[in-house]
């Protein structure tokens, strides 16, 4: 008989999140599921790991399914190392991240848990996709989400994806029958113009609240900001290779070695 696909499912926002709970549930039919999700938020973590402190798991009931699910005290990343090399008996099949609480598009990729996990899982080898729902409020309605992540997710174990490419799926906070589609799209040039709100301690100490403002600079049509702003899906095949590709014929020309 062949075997089922195995699905490592995990998250950023906390193993009791409802969005990985709709993650779950929008995936279960496709193939054996291991959950492995950090215990408490974990959002905006980028591709940090655990080397100075101990890592700790705990294998957790959270509803009646006698799924095989873990806790973990460490990032997302983390999960998913701990995850393929030590609880898992044979590598995944595929790896999906999320369903975030918010925009993972354009340059939040960089910043972003869920994605940080799903790339983690790339680089071990590993099919991944990342889903994100464009709504922060901890209650969203992930019905329409749970409907784009099985179809996405079919397409891939139907498919597969090539070595070191992960997908970057973001859901526009629309009902599914207002969704006009899935949009194959780059990742928006836009970036985050950063203020600090300064205040101070009753003993007159300084600290700082984190503020600012997302500006899109890209007018793009084909870009994944383009996409949600017009009621479509968005999804990015994005890898982990940075090296600018372009710019090392330029970088030649230099003159490093007199």
């Amino acid at each position: 008989m062949t075997k089922r696909p195995l699905i490592l499912v995990t998250n950023d926002d906390g193993i009791t999140a409802p969005g990985v709970r709709a993650l779950i549930e929008a995936v279960k039919d496709l193939g054996d599921i291991v959950v492995v999700a950090p215990d408490s938020p974990q959002s905006a973590m980028g591709h940090a790991i655990t080397i100075n402190s101990t890592l700790h798991l705990e294998r957790v009931k959270i509803d009646e399914s006698g799924r095989i699910e873990y806790s973990c005290s460490g990032t997302p990343a983390d999960c998913v190392k701990l995850a393929v090399n030590e609880i898992l008996d044979r590598r995944p099949d595929l790896c999906v991240s999320g369903i975030n609480h918010g925009s993972n598009s354009s340059i939040n990729v960089i910043y972003s848990g869920t994605m940080s996990a799903a790339l983690e899982a790339g680089i071990e080898g590993v099919p991944a996709i990342g889903f994100s729902l464009l709504d922060y409020n901890y209650n969203a309605d992930f019905s329409a989400a749970k409907i784009i992540a099985k179809k996405v997710t079919q397409e891939v174990l139907k498919n597969g994806l090539p070595k070191d490419i992960v997908l970057n799926v973001n859901i526009p906070n629309l009902k599914k029958e207002d969704i006009k589609g899935i949009k194959i799209c780059r990742q928006a040039k836009a970036n985050w113009q950063e203020e600090f709100d300064k205040r101070q301690t009753p003993q007159g100490k300084d600290y700082y609240w984190l503020t600012g403002k997302f500006v899109n600079l890209d007018k793009g049509e084909d870009t994944d900001e383009w996409a949600l702003e017009n009621g479509f899906v968005s999804v990015v095949p994005v890898q982990f290779d940075l090296t600018a590709h372009h710019y090392v014929q330029q970088l030649n020309t230099w003159n490093f070695n007199d």
